[in-house]
């Protein structure tokens, strides 16, 4: 199984009602997409940390996350909620199987 998380920074015109919107977007439209398992999203509570957003997908192999990747739905949300407002992105993935070589996922 595959952990894909993306830590996003928001431009600065970018309001609390906004990141709502963005959260409940990323729900409704995200788990659409077959390839996807399970989605959280969520909102800093520390306002020190850099990254005030993320989104956290899990899928159940590596085929499955780059089916997710070329997916229409995915490709209109990142045009029409992520780029509009987000000025940045650390994107991390993990195995989350035990023993497991990711090569094979």
């Amino acid at each position: 199984m595959i952990h894909h998380v993306v830590l996003y920074k928001l431009k600065p015109e970018v309001t609390p009602a906004r990141i709502e919107e963005m959260m409940m977007n990323a729900r409704m439209q995200l788990l659409k997409i077959p390839e996807v398992q399970t989605i959280k999203c969520g909102k800093r509570i520390d306002p020190e940390i850099p990254w005030p957003f993320f989104i956290a997908i899990d899928f159940e192999s590596m085929d499955k996350f780059a089916m997710f990747r070329e997916d229409p739905i995915f490709v209109k949300f990142n045009e029409e909620v992520i780029k509009p407002n987000t000025s940045d992105s650390l994107s991390l993935d993990f195995e989350m199987d035990p023993g497991k070589d990711v090569r094979f996922s």
